[in-house]
């Protein structure tokens, strides 16, 4: 289940003390390509339940989150794992890409 972050408090608790690696997906309402990689997202969400918690950020309304971590384009997908970022992935990607990764990260 995707889980929407609002602002830096939500982000520490639900990313950064997070005991599961987290795929945050970094996006905003009029991005084109972030609405088509929604549902690659969600699916990804049911299928690695208890091993991968999903999270988006609207950058529109969160941008010193943005600013942070560094989102020049979106949509932006970073891969956190014991509170860091271990993966960032520009831009829209397939499923079976986007498993490649997360399967690279849980070993």
């Amino acid at each position: 289940m995707m889980q929407t972050i609002d602002g830096e408090d939500n982000f520490q608790k639900d990313v950064l003390q997070s005991k599961l690696p987290v795929l945050v997906d970094f996006w905003a309402e009029w991005c084109g390509p972030c609405r088509a990689a929604a549902p690659i997202l969600d699916k990804l969400s049911t299928e690695y339940d208890g091993r991968v918690d999903f999270a988006k950020v609207n950058v529109d309304g969160n941008s010193p989150l943005a600013a942070k971590y560094g989102i020049a384009a979106i949509p932006t997908t970073i891969i956190f794992k014991d509170g860091q970022p271990v993966q960032q992935v520009v831009g829209l990607k397939s499923q079976k890409e986007l498993k490649k990764i997360l399967d690279g990260i849980l070993g």
